[in-house]
């Protein structure tokens, strides 16, 4: 019986590693991701502490369709785990076993279920396991997922050792931004990890589509990156950006503003830095908007915060939303505003209103906050500047990073803020400016900010001291329609 050789990849070597109770692993297609799933059955079989001279291990591997589950899952892992017993029968069962170099065996049952079939559903509701795997996670409703931690950590029972490690492990491809793996990829339950695997191929400033050196399992397909450029004619941008670059997709119509934005790339998780200025984009009228950044040390543009209000004034929300915000979560910075907060907002806000005859402006600095003119509302310098931090990096690492609490802004760039497609026959023609809707005004207030802040002609701070970082105090405002 022939041997397997398996060499993990960079992602796959850091999902191995970690112990995390659930882990999620995301990419391109034809990425090895069934294969690392089914390694790390294998992997945790052999770890486990013996009973008797026995590593025992019960997993449950979980398809969305019965045909999927015979013609894909299980005859990956019959690759994988050669020489093991599977038993067509209800549920499918399969027992792979070795003797071990340490005079133990190995020995994993696994369990194959459809969630298409009723009565394996409802077997997995009484199942004693060690492990689950969820393959292909995306085309699985989450109840699947709620259940399956709950039927974990019970196999091998406490009088036979218990299990060293139990946890459920989750394969997919990128789904679209309004899926549940989405928003927890965004905010990670506690114990939980996701691993996001390079695109296979990247989009060239021309359009086309070429390799991409930090692709994965390359070596393993016989026409290497043509496995993928073959793949490329005749598809849809989002079927591209989805099962080619690995990226989150879109479910809105229309086309998206920003191409240059990498969901994988620029979302993470960031924190204020002491001692350096906030710089706040404003945009006015009955929705204003405040997108609260900086500019560490490399020139990057960090989002740190958004606050979105609805059916109010300006007035209103200074005082009902982000002036109260500042104080609670920026009370350093609040307490130098003079010197350490600076908002910068449309130039239209210094017009005045027919009510009182003030400007937005003139209410700025009625409340102590210091207020200027971006250096210009027209379109195409406003998206620039925008799309400059996107497509720029600065020692490996991506000019622009979002906090992912900046929930508007996020889906915004999967797609909300978007070209509205013109309704004629022939060729697809979109409009020359984004509509306007709920997630255009945060973004009108990015892109005054991104100005100030240096896209197109930015001049990086290369001397500016990095100070500590601390974790601000995330709330909201009730009834402000607030996302920080």
């Amino acid at each position: 019986m022939a041997a397997v050789v398996y060499k993990a990849e960079p992602t796959a070597s850091r999902f191995h590693r970690s112990n995390a109770v659930v882990r999620v692993l995301r990419g391109p297609i034809g990425t090895g991701k069934s294969v690392t799933c089914c390694m790390e059955m294998i992997r945790r079989g052999r770890e486990q502490e013996p009973w008797e001279g026995v590593r025992r291990t019960r997993w449950a591997a979980i398809r969305n369709t019965y045909p999927e589950l015979t013609s894909t899952t299980i005859k990956t892992w019959e690759d994988w785990a050669p020489g093991a017993v599977t038993v067509f029968s209800s549920p499918i069962s399969s027992i792979f076993s070795r003797d071990l170099p340490d005079g133990t065996r190995m020995e994993i049952e696994v369990l194959f279920l459809s969630l298409d079939r009723p009565a394996d559903v409802k077997k997995l509701k009484s199942l004693d396991l060690t492990g689950i795997w969820l393959n292909e996670g995306s085309e699985l409703p989450k109840a699947a997922l709620d259940m399956s931690t709950g039927r974990i950590s019970r196999f091998p029972s406490k009088a036979h050792g218990g299990s060293t490690w139990s946890g459920v492990i989750l394969d997919t491809n990128s789904p679209d931004d309004d899926h549940y793996l989405y928003a927890l990829e965004m905010n990670p339950p506690q114990g939980w990890e996701f691993f996001a695997q390079p695109g296979a191929l990247i989009k060239m400033p021309d359009g086309t589509y070429g390799p991409n050196p930090q692709a994965e399992n390359v070596q393993n397909h016989t026409l290497g990156y043509d496995y993928w450029l073959r793949q490329v004619p005749g598809k849809d941008e989002q079927w591209i950006k989805v099962f080619i670059l690995g990226q989150y997709g879109s479910v809105h119509d229309g086309k998206p503003v920003y191409n240059e934005w990498n969901s994988t790339l620029h979302v993470k998780e960031i924190y204020p830095i002491q001692g350096v200025k906030l710089k706040i984009g404003i945009d006015f009228g009955l929705t204003p908007s405040a997108i609260l950044t900086q500019n560490d040390a490399r020139g990057r543009l960090l989002v740190l915060d958004e606050i979105c209000g609805e059916d109010m004034g300006f007035r209103q929300f200074l005082e009902d939303a982000l002036i109260p915000y500042l104080m609670t979560n920026y009370p350093a910075h609040w307490a130098k505003k003079d010197d350490m907060i600076e908002l910068v907002g449309d130039p239209a806000g210094e017009q005045r209103a027919q009510s009182d005859e003030k400007s937005c402006f003139q209410e700025a600095r009625a409340k102590g906050l210091k207020i200027r003119a971006a250096k210009s509302n027209a379109w195409l310098p406003r998206r620039g500047a925008v799309a400059w931090f996107l497509s720029k990096l600065t020692g490996g690492q991506p000019m622009f990073l979002l906090d992912p609490s900046c929930k508007t802004l996020v889906k915004g760039f999967n797609g909300g803020y978007k070209y509205r497609r013109i309704q004629v026959t022939g060729e697809e023609r979109y409009t020359e400016e984004p509509s306007k809707n709920k997630y255009s005004h945060p973004h009108d207030a990015l892109q005054y900010v991104a100005m100030e802040s240096g896209g197109i002609q930015a001049i990086a701070s290369a001397n500016r001291p990095t100070a500590p970082r601390v974790a601000p105090h995330r709330s909201s405002v009730p009834g402000m329609g607030m996302l920080g």
